[in-house]
């Protein structure tokens, strides 16, 4: 009955539109109440779920990530990736993709990618002859990138969910190999459809230009490097690589790229704060929700109620799959890190499943859900973007649907996808 009661307020919160990270904390408190639990131990927990200094490295990268938005650095990934691969056929799709690689690997942030690349490539991209919907549809898909690339401030939200069961470097390590056959399989289907669509390719501008703006990318790609770099060598723990990345991001875009006015610092100081409030909030909250559903032991149940179904590691893993995809359409994406985790992480255990890869299941689960409708942030921001309605945009973006889907079958059955990285720094 508890149970029953703290998954029917959550539901209903939802339902009539309370914001998630609220819909949390009242149904928690709501079933603390009912089991005639002391209230103040669960505002103890909404507390503790902040309280915990490595969660100080998502405010440092959420505002790196502004920054690099707001300072010209996505101009300057865009021109190295269309003198690089733009001379194919329909080579603005395959740039856009390789153009989300960099940037996402920089900001960590499918909507910053979206808003950065998008507002960029897509114009571009239909005075080219480009249709509206392809355009749209590759920046996308393309941008959830920014998700499984590190730095990602999702990877820390998880490894806080795992209760310190993985290494957030490691789970670093881990997101390179899957972003970049994520990134290889939406560029073959963008490939695809240009050339069944008749796209023409962009003239190849020469060595020169693309040295020059190689050169003039290097800048910003070392944000990645220096914050991912200092955290894998030891010289910075992760919290320290985020401020220190905010500041590298800060001096490029002031001092060399002379790209930041103060009015852009501004905007990307307010959109920070918004969007840490937001996400350490939901944790607040998710923390003791998470702390309800062990107290009636979902996660035991779970376990027992997938292993009753039946025994074949495949079967378990497809369904669980099945089942984050779902949940990805209907929720946003750093809540249901926090409450799947601690849920499908003791299945994943009891299969062998190494909690690294489990991580990479889930990201590009619940990356994909940010695509989909009905509640696709990056769906309805990329059609924002691309003046293009919802409708139009769902009915040809299937092709890039299975590109990722085909990604997230390798990523699950194929371990050293994820864990060949990790496993070269050692236990």
């Amino acid at each position: 009955m508890g149970l029953a009661l703290l998954l029917g307020v959550f539901a209903l919160c939802v339902v009539i539109g309370t914001p998630v990270a609220f819909a949390l904390g009242i149904a928690a408190l709501s079933a603390f109440w009912f089991e005639g639990l002391p209230l103040f131990v669960g505002f103890q927990r909404i507390v503790s779920g902040i309280n915990v200094f490595s969660l100080m490295a998502i405010p440092f990268f959420i505002f790196a990530g502004e920054l690099m938005f707001h300072g010209g650095i996505a101009m300057r990934l865009v021109r190295f990736a269309q003198s690089a691969v733009g001379a194919v056929r329909g080579g603005l799709g395959v740039v856009n993709v390789f153009s989300s690689m960099l940037f996402g690997g920089i900001s960590g942030s499918a909507i910053a990618d979206i808003s950065a690349l998008g507002s960029i490539l897509v114009p571009v991209m239909k005075d080219k002859g480009y249709d509206a919907d392809y355009a749209v549809n590759v920046t996308v898909t393309s941008s959830i990138a920014g998700i499984i690339i590190p730095p990602s401030h999702n990877m820390i939200i998880f490894a806080l969910a795992t209760g310190g069961a993985v290494s957030i470097s490691k789970l670093f390590l881990a997101g390179v190999v899957p972003g970049v056959l994520m990134c290889i399989c939406l560029a073959i289907t963008a490939y695809i459809v240009a050339v069944k669509r008749g796209y023409a390719a962009e003239k190849f501008p020469g060595w020169t230009v693309l040295a020059l703006n190689f050169a003039a990318a290097i800048p910003g790609l070392l944000t990645a490097v220096i914050i991912v770099g200092g955290v894998l060598s030891g010289i910075f723990t992760v919290t320290e690589s985020g401020a220190f990345g905010a500041m590298y991001a800060f001096v490029v875009t002031l001092f060399v790229y002379r790209s930041i006015t103060w009015e852009k610092f501004r905007i990307a100081v307010i959109s920070s704060v918004r969007t840490t409030s937001m996400v350490m909030i939901l944790i607040a909250c998710a923390g003791a929700f998470a702390y309800m559903l062990t107290f009636y032991r979902v996660p035991t149940k779970t376990v027992d109620l997938l292993t009753g179904l039946t025994d074949n590691p495949i079967l378990i893993l497809l369904l669980i799959n099945a089942v984050l995809l779902l949940l990805g359409m209907i929720m946003d994406m750093a809540a249901l890190i926090l409450i799947c985790t601690p849920i499908f992480l003791p299945v994943m255990n009891a299969l062998g499943i190494d909690p690294l890869q489990f991580g990479m299941i889930l990201l590009v689960n619940l990356g994909l859900g940010l695509c989909t409708p009905p509640v696709g942030t990056c769906l309805f921001v990329g059609c924002a973007v691309g003046k293009l309605p919802i409708e139009q945009a769902v009915r040809t973006i299937w092709p890039f649907y299975l590109a990722i889907f085909v990604a997230l079958m390798l990523i699950t059955f194929v371990p050293a996808i994820s864990l060949t990285l990790p496993g070269l720094i050692g236990p």
